[in-house]
């Protein structure tokens, strides 16, 4: 499995962003996906997941409301669409892959592939 993310970049409070993660390398459609950040001198974290058919979602509690996790298995591509962005939500954001169970994944745990990254940075 490869993992490609983008959509990164540099953007005022209050504003929005929208990430983009492209899969390669297997069926796109058995697979759990899932974003998590990491902020500088922080560990990485859990952002949100959704299940293979797109219906399912899961989202961290610093995160819910602003952001939306999508899915499209056609394309094979995972979206982290993020408003209402903070300085505390700069970060290296990364897109993730998993075949565990959902019970397991929706928690952030489980993941098995993970994308390089890209950086977001909310200015104040």
């Amino acid at each position: 499995v490869q993992l490609q993310a983008s959509g990164g970049g540099l953007v005022q409070a209050g504003g929005s962003l929208r990430l983009s993660c492209a899969f390669s390398g297997r069926t796109f459609s058995n697979y759990y996906m899932g974003w998590f950040r990491q902020a500088p001198g922080k560990e990485r974290e859990f952002v949100a997941a959704i299940g293979w058919g797109g219906s399912s979602t899961n989202y961290d509690d610093a995160v819910k409301g602003r952001f939306t996790i999508s899915r499209d298995n056609a394309k094979n591509m995972v979206y982290l669409q993020m408003n209402m962005l903070k300085p505390e939500d700069t970060a290296v954001y990364y897109c993730a892959a998993s075949k565990s169970s959902w019970a397991t994944t929706r928690l952030g745990f489980g993941f098995e592939y993970w994308g390089q990254g890209t950086l977001v940075t909310v200015s104040s």
